[in-house]
């Protein structure tokens, strides 16, 4: 039986920070799904489409991962995919107290499922999406913040 594991987020955009977790839980796992997920309640500034193009530009040479889109439960498409396994960051004790509860929601709806947490690297502990975003709406070069086949130039300054 293949070890599946499932990595949810909006990824708008990856981040290095998501980019570290992702490798290193990847010796643990034969298969990653990261699974961008489509939540109609908010704007994402990334194109869905686009991010997906990043991630599978990011991840092109580890054929382990999968990227897909999904809608609704986390927990549906787990089930959907054979997922034993969700995949999680932790950047401070803030984000464990967050994802400690959703992932025991998520054992009570899908008893088989098993919330794995990896810490983020130190050098990204500091980092998420929504201030790569604010960097950018405010003019500013976050290249340093996103892997390297990203190029952002062309939102350097969008609102």
């Amino acid at each position: 039986m293949k070890i599946i594991a499932v990595f949810p987020g909006s990824f708008d955009p990856i981040t290095r920070g998501h980019e570290s977790v992702i490798k290193r839980a990847l010796p643990l796992f034969d298969e990653v799904y990261i699974a961008v997920g489509i939540n109609a309640e908010k704007k994402s500034f990334f194109d869905l489409d686009l991010r997906m193009e990043w991630i599978s530009k990011v991840f092109k040479n580890f054929p382990q991962v999968k990227v897909i889109r999904y809608e609704g439960l986390t927990v549906d498409l787990c089930r959907k995919v054979g997922a034993q396994y969700l995949l999680r960051g932790l950047r401070t004790s803030a984000d464990f107290e967050f994802e400690r509860s959703i992932g025991q929601i998520n054992k009570k709806l899908y008893p088989e499922i098993e919330t794995v947490f990896f810490l983020t690297d130190p050098e990204y502990s500091m980092l998420n999406s929504s201030i790569v975003r604010d960097i950018l709406r405010n003019g500013g070069d976050a290249s340093n913040f996103v892997p390297a086949e990203l190029d952002l130039t062309p939102y350097i300054g969008r609102k």
